[in-house]
């Protein structure tokens, strides 16, 4: 668990720091502040965010957008998708 805090820890600091400099931080579409970033984090048992940087024409960051990647359309291994008709052909 120490780890884990420790990890919050630098992730909070690090978006404070790209607040501090302006940089607009979004989750899922919506404005949200550096402590918010890392609660959903922490709230996540699975699942995860992927980090999305829009930049000027300078290369600055302007937008850092966390999108939540939901894992529960993917399928599980050892079980058959059952909306395609099995193939009952037998060799």
């Amino acid at each position: 668990m120490r780890k884990k805090k420790i990890s919050y820890q630098n992730l909070y600091t690090e978006l404070e720091g790209f607040e501090r400099n302006g940089v607009c931080i979004l989750i899922d579409g919506s404005h949200a502040s550096p402590l918010q970033v890392v609660r959903a984090h922490m709230v996540r048992e699975e699942g995860a965010y992927m980090r999305d940087y829009e930049v000027d024409k300078n290369g600055h960051i302007e937008t850092l957008s966390f999108i939540n990647i939901n894992h529960t359309g993917k399928k599980k291994k050892g079980k058959e998708d059952q909306s395609k008709p099995r193939d009952r052909t037998e060799i």
